[in-house]
């Protein structure tokens, strides 16, 4: 049997963590902020609010409800009835396409683009 040659082996590891490191560093550098929360219930779009506004609701669910909040660029569920509340764990949210989800309830708030670029009024009630 060959014996691994432990200098290869450091080589080895260290262009494994540079190359993960400049993939994570590319993922950083282009993820853009939002503009717009999108809230759906059962998959149907019900509500979307400018990311940048002050405000709270409550979102009525299957079965329950969510208090969501977006202030300073940012949006969370405060406060759930759900039996695991893992949506309220699930923390603040304001880079597009990252999304607070409530699967007891089905409710899907997620951060999407510009709202001129989608064409998309800055509040949309259903």
């Amino acid at each position: 049997m060959k014996q691994h040659n432990r200098k290869n082996d450091i080589l080895l590891i260290v262009g494994i963590l540079l190359i993960g490191a400049v993939i994570a560093a590319a993922v950083l550098l282009t993820e853009k902020n939002g503009s717009f929360v999108q809230v759906s219930v059962d998959g149907n779009i019900i509500a979307s609010y400018s990311l940048y506004s002050e405000m709270e609701t409550d979102i009525k669910g299957i079965g329950g409800t969510n208090h969501l909040v977006i202030s300073g660029g940012q949006a969370w569920i405060e406060n759930a009835d759900c039996p695991d509340c893992l949506c309220v764990k699930m923390g603040k949210i304001c880079k597009t396409g990252q999304s607070v989800i409530c699967l007891p309830h089905r409710i899907v708030v997620q951060i999407s683009g510009n709202i001129q670029d989608n064409n998309y009024p800055d509040i949309i009630v259903r």
